[in-house]
Formats: C-alpha cells, structure tokens, sequence
C-alpha cells in the first residue's frame, strides 16, 4: 500500500505537469468520484467505466477528460486527454458532469486500477485539475464459473442424499407398527398351530386307550362263562 501512494504521488507530480496551464479562476475547485469496484463476466467483450465531477468557480469551457490505468508496477496514460489506442480505449461523455471509458475486447489483462482525471487547464487554481481514487476493473476468468458448478453440483448431490436419507428413516418409521404387527400375527399363527397339533397327538392317545380298555371289557364274559362251566361239571 505505501508504494502504491507512492506511485500515486509521483504520478500526480506527472498529471500536473501535463495539464499546467496560467489562468485568473483561481476559485476553481472540482471533485471527482468514482465507483470503488467493478466486477465483469468473462464472457463480457466490453465494459464502460463510469467518472462524475463537479466543478465551483471554475472556467465555463469544458473541461479536459484523462484516463490513466494503474498496474501492478507501473502506470500507463491511456487517454490525455487523445486514447492512444483508438480502437480498444473510448471516451465518452454520458451528460454534463458525467463521462465514461469504454474498453473494447476485454480481457484478464485488462484487469487494473483505473483513475479518471478532470481538468480546467485555463485555471491556476490547485483545485481545478483533480483525480478519483480509481475503479478496480476484475474480469472473472472461465474457471472460476466452472469452479461455481461444480460446487453447485455437490451442494445439490449432498441435498439429494440428505432428503433421500431423511425420506428412508421415515419410512421404517411409518412401517415398523405394521412389520411388528404382522410378525406378532406370525408368531400367534405358529403358536395356535403347535396347540392345535397336540391337541390332535392327545385325542389320538386317548382314543387309543379308549379302544384297548373297550377290547378288555369285551373279553370279559368269555372267562367267566369258562368258570361257571368248570365248576357245574
């Protein structure tokens, strides 16, 4: 950050230089602002850079427009007030206080600080040739979009198996009662089934013994009539 003001400073030094000039409005104050940030797709091929000043005191002719670029170690002199690249860099007045830098063909390397410039050149006043703090330009690159769905493609993955998880506990939880209910009904069917199966195995032995006491009470009478028959001869 210092040797950024640095740079500032220095280049401040070089706009007054450019833009010196002798004149009587020494009243003459302006003010310059500028939008801190400004954040473009990548697929955006152009992008306009907005500049609002105003002026007290100052000459009635118009005034000069600069627009410079701040790099990483350098600064570059886009448009004092001529653009030195007429095809990629325009300038453009959008009403009275209000002016703007189209940028053609954008690209990453475009990405920058840049300080509009206002002056009035007829003016001696120190006030009257003035900058803004700049706007940050940020052209996204493809693979920060792509990085973007891919995340959403997981935040989506991970919601589709939290619902399905969710969906399947309250499943078993609404179908326990009836998987408890028919292994009850099982288990009653299998009991009743054991009973009734002895039931049959004791029905069985009872009549058998019923049959063998029946066979016993018909031999009976042959005995007796065999003693009675002995004891008359």
């Amino acid at each position: 950050m210092a040797s950024f003001n640095k740079l500032k400073n220095v280049f401040m030094l070089a706009f007054d230089w450019i833009l010196y000039g002798a004149g009587s409005a020494d009243t003459c104050q302006v003010t310059v602002t500028q939008p801190r940030f400004q954040e473009v797709d990548y697929s955006i091929q152009t992008v306009l850079l907005t500049c609002a000043f105003s002026a007290s005191g100052c000459p009635s002719s118009p005034p000069e427009v600069l627009w410079f670029r701040f790099l990483t170690h350098e600064h570059q002199d886009l448009c004092t007030p001529g653009c030195t690249d007429d095809q990629k860099y325009k300038v453009h007045l959008i009403s009275e206080k209000n002016i703007s830098l189209q940028i053609n063909d954008l690209t990453v390397d475009d990405n920058a600080l840049y300080i509009c410039g206002i002056a009035f050149s007829n003016s001696a006043s120190p006030r009257s040739k003035q900058t803004g703090d700049g706007t940050v330009l940020t052209k996204t690159e493809k693979q920060h979009s792509n990085g973007k769905l891919i995340v959403m493609i997981i935040a989506s993955s991970l919601l589709f198996l939290y619902s399905t998880t969710v969906f399947t506990f309250f499943a078993i939880y609404k179908l326990k009662p009836k998987l408890l209910k028919k292994s009850g009904n099982e288990d009653q069917r299998t009991e009743n089934c054991k009973i009734s199966s002895g039931r049959k195995i004791f029905q069985a032995i009872a009549q058998e013994l019923q049959k063998q006491r029946y066979a016993e009470h018909c031999q009976q009478p042959d005995d007796l009539e065999d003693d009675t028959v002995y004891q008359n001869r």
